[in-house]
């Protein structure tokens, strides 16, 4: 997967499309994250000791990999993902729209 956790990216389809946000955690089996402020969902809890909030809680779910797309720190623009092998033989990630170095 190309996005990695406290990535910024921006949502491309969906309900919550033209939302920026940044990612909170990776599911590499599912090719899902969870974006921060996107795709929110409304939770019922049960009064239990251990639960601080109950009631109706909102909260994240995840969203499909496929629907996010990585926003360049350089450019600050939404960009595609490519790789690039440095002299120290390590693969690094690279804007395809500015060219500059993501790590």
């Amino acid at each position: 997967m190309k996005i990695r956790k406290e990535d910024t990216v921006l949502v491309i389809a969906g309900k919550d499309r033209g939302k920026r946000g940044k990612i909170h955690r990776v599911y590499l089996e599912s090719s899902k994250a969870l974006v921060e402020g996107v795709n929110m969902i409304k939770r019922h809890m049960r009064p239990r000791p251990t639960v601080r909030q109950t009631g109706i809680v909102e909260r994240e779910s995840p969203v499909n990999a496929s629907n996010l797309m990585l926003v360049c720190p350089k450019c600050n623009q939404p960009c595609r993902v490519g790789y690039r092998l440095l002299e120290d033989k390590s693969k690094v990630r690279v804007c395809r729209r500015c060219g500059e170095t993501i790590d």
